[in-house]
């Protein structure tokens, strides 16, 4: 991998992973969505850029009336294929122009039709003219026109289903728009409608939304609270909501934030048997054998996953940028919970166990200890992690609460099975 300008802006530029079947990948989605993960694979995969681009242009032709989008992919197309000294792609501008025809004739429809109900006072119907106004502007490519017909629809709302559409709307073209800050508003009010249909799948579409907002904001807890709503999403909703994520989605990003930031106890309890994501889960069994290899010990298998996974998990749009942040928490957990259980550690065999030399493993033991996360002296002679006093006394202290708690379970079922015999054979006094 290497860093390349674009655009003045720095983009990535990522291997072609060997497990990604461009074509297949990009069928899980629908609508704008495709499109835009189609664009963003061509702008850092050079061995992907024109198949990616010629699935993005097909796509933007045969279901949008973008042509503003088709001209921009065109252009980018063609310069790839300038590049690779390949003959370039005709622009259809007999389509352009018919569909700009098109597109001002039916905008000039829309918003006569629209007055003509304002006019007569009809509410649904100004409801309904504006969402159709919306519909045909995202359809255009004109996000800020949509988002403003859609949000107009709010003052003629007359039912718990019409603040939902409205809320899904505003939201989808604002997940587009990248504009994340409002979102959470609009997240909340359609939380709260009542006595809505398919209400399990809308919550889920809903809880989608509040986790990606969640991944991009500034929240320093925002991989848990990402790892939390990804876990409450029912298998139900499976990839009727792919104009925005696919079902494979949200077990990758819900795995991933998960196996960063959730204890052990919490990746058995609501990752591992977690009915409802476990279903998720069979989607990509990778990620279940990751989650599954880190909860066992299996610490090199775990990170070998990960690693080969990397490039895949680089070209998502919405995950690209936190691939780096999540990999890194998930190695210093995977140190830390490695060296938890003993008071002395041979550096020798844990750099085994995680494929590294020990030196680096020193490097990232000492920054370990100096930003405070376990508490251990390193013997560079010989290669030996040292638990600290301290460390060990509140280690002993962990261990004793245990064993009590345990004892006192123990005491607690004893008691209660004696007295299941006393009631079984009548001998307690009432």
């Amino acid at each position: 991998m290497e860093d390349t300008q674009m655009d003045k802006a720095t983009v990535l530029v990522v291997e072609a992973p060997a497990n990604l079947d461009l074509e297949s990948y990009i069928a899980n989605y629908r609508g704008h969505t495709k499109i835009s993960r189609a664009c963003f694979i061509a702008e850092r995969c050079p061995s992907l850029e024109v198949e990616a681009y010629k699935l993005a242009l097909a796509e933007t032709q045969l279901n949008t009336e973008d042509t503003r989008k088709y001209e921009h992919i065109a252009i980018q197309l063609n310069a790839a294929l300038r590049a690779r000294n390949e003959p370039e792609i005709a622009v259809d501008k007999e389509w352009i122009q018919n569909t700009q025809r098109q597109t001002k004739a039916t905008t000039e429809k829309l918003e006569a039709e629209l007055r003509n109900y304002k006019n007569n006072m009809i509410k649904e119907s100004i409801r309904m003219g504006h969402n159709d106004l919306g519909d045909h502007y995202y359809n255009c490519g004109d996000l800020a026109n949509a988002q403003r017909s859609y949000t107009y629809t709010r003052d003629y709302c007359a039912s718990s289903s019409h603040i939902v559409e409205m809320c899904l709307n505003v939201i989808k073209v604002g997940i587009e728009q990248r504009a994340f800050s409002y979102l959470h508003n609009y997240i909340v009010r359609a939380e709260s409608a009542t006595d809505i249909p398919n209400k399990t799948v809308t919550a889920s579409k809903l809880k989608c939304c509040s986790a990606i907002a969640h991944l991009e904001s500034n929240h320093i807890n925002k991989y848990k609270h990402a790892a939390k709503l990804f876990m409450e999403v029912s298998f139900d909703m499976d990839n009727s909501f792919n104009e925005v994520l696919a079902a494979n989605d949200v077990a990758v990003y819900g795995g991933l934030c998960a196996l960063a930031t959730f204890d052990r106890e919490e990746l058995k309890t609501k990752v591992i048997d977690n009915s409802k994501f476990r279903s998720y889960l069979e989607l990509e069994p990778q990620i279940r054998e990751l989650i599954t290899s880190f909860y066992n010990s299996k610490y090199n298998t775990c990170l070998q996953i990960l690693k080969e996974y990397k490039n895949d998990f680089l070209l998502d749009m919405y995950l690209s940028a936190h691939v780096e942040t999540l990999f890194d928490m998930i190695r210093k957990k995977a140190l830390i919970q490695y060296f938890t259980p003993f008071s002395a550690i041979d550096l020798n065999v844990m750099a085994q166990s995680f494929s590294t030399h020990i030196k680096d493993l020193e490097n990232e033991l000492a920054k370990l200890i100096t930003e405070n996360h376990i508490q251990a002296r390193i013997d560079s002679n010989k290669k030996i992690l040292r638990v600290c006093e301290h460390q060990q006394d509140q280690r002993k202290l962990v261990f004793d609460r245990a064993i009590a708690t345990g004892e006192e379970y123990q005491r607690e079922s004893k008691a209660l099975l004696l007295r299941l015999s006393l009631i079984k054979a009548d001998m307690i006094v009432k």
